[in-house]
């Protein structure tokens, strides 16, 4: 029988990582070189009787294997070597805030550094332990614990999985976040709130960021603290929840948040068109945004994608699907069906949407691409429309030179009345072997990255739109954020000046030594 939540509700089960381990759960290695902090037996004594459950590699060699990766498509690589990118020496599994909070006070006086995680689905390594010391599981802390229907309020905890989360809404309240990312079914809101996520229907609903009213957070010491909450739109000086949104465990952990809900849509209208190319559906969709128009849905494939996604051979395929009040979908969608035409798209059928509604979410190739021998990820940016046309552009160029590239496409993803997110695909084979080199896979992905945050960043872009910074983008935040670099760093100071959370991400100093990867 499947777990179930208090309110009866069936909790999903995490689909597990599509690349297995390739050694015995004893035998797994950190593929990153750091300094390891290892927990003696004292502390593990004082974490046990703190939290629910610990486990270490002599009493879960399984479980100590798999706190080391996250869903990060290099990590999955790494996997076929018998490797994860780093061990955690112990597993935390609190069930409750009271817990998270004194296993962070053990760390805190230890010195021992403490990494945040739940569903693990990140692609960045945000979960990853880069220094051992204590992988902190915090799917324990799951569920939906209050419901204010009158003010559209919900308190939920950060082990709660997508799926639950929205099930319980829809089933019980009549409510939804609209907040669906593609690792839906792998993801927790913890995680959401951590990475400043987005979800495929954020033109409609915003981002994650737009949807927190309040958070409760344990701080590096084991204090805890409130944000937000009290009011509509307040003005009580800064707004302090966003320091933790965004900041993926490095800043304090989330252990319950408020979120804004909305009645679930009771109308939902799709569309779907062929644009002449990308860089003409970029500017429909700029214009679409520019009247005001704001359809949950409004997604834009290159030629390549349009191709392998669609079937549609030489356009550019738009798709828009929104969902709200009848009076308000007839002219949203109206405003998307008038620029299409003045702009000379081919209206298509509709049923690509569904098409695209049915496969949306299926990763199921990427475990047959890795174990294939195909390096592949995705890299998504934001930018202003001014700009996002040159950006796709030089990145597809630039990635099509680099030697053992096989595919490299885009899509836009989410878009804003300022700008949208371009999330670019890539893909390399060292075919026989001809280039002689054991490191290629991770030369070439390095490469690839190099090419995107590179021309991003000429350009004034976003170096991620919601897949966070983790160790992956690491290196690039501080020119991302330019001189505001020196503020994150003096909030990490003020709120863990041991540096015991999440060290090595972000791009920040850490007390336990140099980041060695890349």
């Amino acid at each position: 029988m499947p777990p179930q939540s208090t309110s009866g509700v069936p909790r999903r089960v995490p689909i597990p990582i599509p690349v297995p381990i390739r050694a015995t759960p004893g035998a797994v290695r950190s593929h990153i070189d750091t300094a390891r902090v290892e927990v003696g037996e004292p502390v593990v004594s004082r974490l046990r009787d703190a939290c629910e459950k610990v486990e270490t590699p002599e009493s879960s060699p399984a479980g100590i294997a798999e706190a080391g990766r996250d869903w990060w498509p290099l990590g999955m690589l790494w996997a076929l070597a018998g490797e994860v990118p780093s061990l955690p020496a112990v597993v935390a599994r609190p069930s409750d805030a009271a817990q998270v909070s004194a296993v962070l006070e053990i760390c805190n006086d230890a010195r021992i550094p403490v990494t945040p995680a739940a569903g693990r689905s990140g692609v960045c390594g945000s979960s990853v332990p880069l220094f051992g010391g204590v992988s902190l599981d915090l799917r324990g802390l799951s569920g939906i614990t209050e419901v204010d229907s009158k003010s559209l309020l919900l308190r939920a905890l950060p082990g709660t999985f997508g799926p639950d989360l929205e099930g319980e809404l829809s089933t019980e309240h009549g409510l939804t976040l609209g907040h669906w990312p593609q690792s839906m079914a792998l993801s927790t809101l913890g995680g959401w709130l951590a990475c400043r996520s987005a979800g495929q229907y954020s033109t409609r609903y915003g981002k994650i960021e737009d949807m927190v009213h309040g958070l409760e957070v344990a701080l590096a010491d084991g204090r805890r603290m409130t944000t937000g909450g009290a009011g509509p739109r307040s003005a009580t000086g800064p707004d302090l929840t966003q320091v933790f949104v965004g900041s993926e465990g490095v800043l304090g952990v989330i252990t319950a948040a408020w979120m804004r809900a909305r009645p679930v849509a009771p109308e939902r209208r799709s569309a779907a068109f062929a644009c002449s190319s990308f860089l003409e559906g970029l500017d429909v969709t700029r214009k679409i945004l520019r009247r005001g128009a704001t359809p949950a849905v409004l997604r834009l494939y290159d030629l390549a994608e349009s191709e392998r996604v669609f079937s549609v051979e030489g356009a550019a395929v738009l798709i828009a699907l929104d969902e709200a009040e009848l009076e308000e979908l007839g002219s949203t969608m109206s405003v998307v069906s008038s620029e299409c035409e003045a702009a000379g798209a081919t209206v298509l059928d509709d049923s690509l949407v569904d098409h695209w509604l049915s496969t949306r979410n299926d990763v199921s190739a990427l475990g047959d691409l890795v174990t294939g021998g195909v390096v592949v990820d995705t890299v998504e940016i934001a930018g202003r429309w001014s700009v996002l046309a040159s950006m796709y552009t030089e990145c597809i160029e630039r990635l099509s030179r680099l030697e053992g590239i096989v595919a490299c496409s885009a899509h836009e993803s989410h878009a804003y009345g300022d700008g949208a997110c371009i999330y670019f695909t890539f893909a390399g084979v060292d075919v026989g072997g001809a280039r002689g080199d054991a490191g290629w896979p991770e030369q070439f992905y390095l490469s690839a990255w190099q090419v995107v945050m590179e021309v991003t960043l000429r350009h004034g872009g976003a170096v991620s739109h919601h897949h966070g910074i983790g160790l992956n983008r690491a290196r690039f935040l501080e020119a991302g954020i330019d001189g505001s670099f020196a503020v994150l760093e003096a909030l990490k100071d003020a709120l863990d000046p041991n540096g015991i959370l999440n060290p090595g991400k972000l791009g920040l100093r850490t007390p336990f030594g140099d980041v060695p990867w890349p």
